[in-house]
């Protein structure tokens, strides 16, 4: 991962950090739910942003790599990497 990238992907997590820990105060303090599913979905959209440039930078470099310097095996494992991720997201 870029330098670039991994320090924006840091901040990222880390207002997500905030924010489950808000979310967590929302419910002790017994905020309307719709406030709390709201945080909830918030979170749930940056989660997802962190993981969509995590997969493009994983295929940018590691999958690129494989395609032109590895071995078939590698590429057969890559793909296999990639479409086991993506099966897991539809659950």
């Amino acid at each position: 991962m870029n330098d670039k990238l991994k320090k924006s992907q840091l901040a990222r997590l880390g207002r997500i950090e905030g924010q489950v820990r808000g979310i967590a105060r929302m419910i002790e303090e017994e905020r309307y739910c719709i406030d709390v599913l709201t945080q909830v979905r918030a979170v749930r959209a940056a989660l997802n942003k962190v993981e969509q440039e995590t997969l493009g930078d994983h295929l940018e470099h590691c999958v690129a790599h494989a395609f032109h310097a590895g071995s078939e095996k590698d590429r057969r494992a890559k793909i296999e990497e990639i479409l086991e991720v993506l099966d897991s997201r539809r659950s």
